[in-house]
């Protein structure tokens, strides 16, 4: 049975491909970060925790199985691999770098959704961590970070998909100034002003929701020319 609050982060070059993925397990319930490089995605998973990492083989500059050999020194989250190549050699070599399973392309959603679940179904529950909060207290609204949900009382609040994705970075770095292109890049977003004016919406749709007075915003708070910053009591 899916992980409704399973963070995935998908890697791929091919634009057209990372986005139709991207909607694709968004639609089943997952939330989904997405990069378009290796590169991209190290500087994301510099500041995200992910459950997961669909991970393309063939990319230009850095390649999937190097990265996955470079994360597996530090790191146990499951990779998926994607590979245009069905070679014996070349799922070993995927397999031996540290990945959890592999897809050959072209390959059915429902696969990959199949593949996904599977992979998470055989993850251990985490360990308690007692140093960490598991709640951020935002005067009368609570942010569970483990569910990523957000709560008033007995009421929980409703967030979108991209207002999940956004607590999720924020949370993760409580008190810490994070600029719109820095936002732009963890929501998997293609850069420019464009894209950071879209942010700014977001985050004005999302001071609704954890401020008794938008306007004057005391926990998701515009940090002069240095972006936005979550102000947790």
């Amino acid at each position: 049975m899916m992980d409704p609050d399973a963070h995935l982060l998908i890697v791929d070059d091919d634009e057209r491909i990372r986005g139709l993925l991207q909607k694709f397990l968004i639609r089943n319930g997952f939330l989904v970060s997405a990069a378009r490089d290796a590169a991209h995605a190290r500087r994301i998973l510099s500041g995200l925790d992910f459950d997961l990492i669909v991970l393309d083989v063939m990319m230009p500059g850095e390649d999937g199985i190097s990265l996955t050999r470079d994360l597996r020194e530090t790191s146990s989250t499951p990779i998926l691999l994607l590979t245009a190549k069905g070679e014996t050699e070349d799922r070993i070599a995927g397999l031996e770098a540290g990945a959890d399973d592999y897809l050959v392309k072209p390959f059915e959603p429902k696969e990959l959704l199949l593949r996904i679940n599977a992979i998470l179904r055989r993850m251990p529950d985490a360990p308690e961590d007692a140093a960490k909060p598991k709640i951020l207290s935002l005067g009368p609204i609570r942010y569970d970070i483990e569910r990523g949900e957000l709560w008033q009382g007995e009421d929980q609040v409703r967030l979108t998909a991209t207002e999940s994705q956004l607590m999720r970075i924020f949370s993760a770095r409580p008190g810490e100034a994070i600029t719109r292109a820095q936002l732009v890049e963890e929501l998997g977003r293609d850069g420019g002003q464009s894209q950071e004016r879209a942010v700014d919406v977001q985050i004005t749709r999302l001071r609704r929701k954890l401020e008794s007075d938008p306007k004057q915003p005391r926990y998701l708070q515009t940090v002069r020319g240095a972006g936005y910053m979550l102000a947790p009591d």
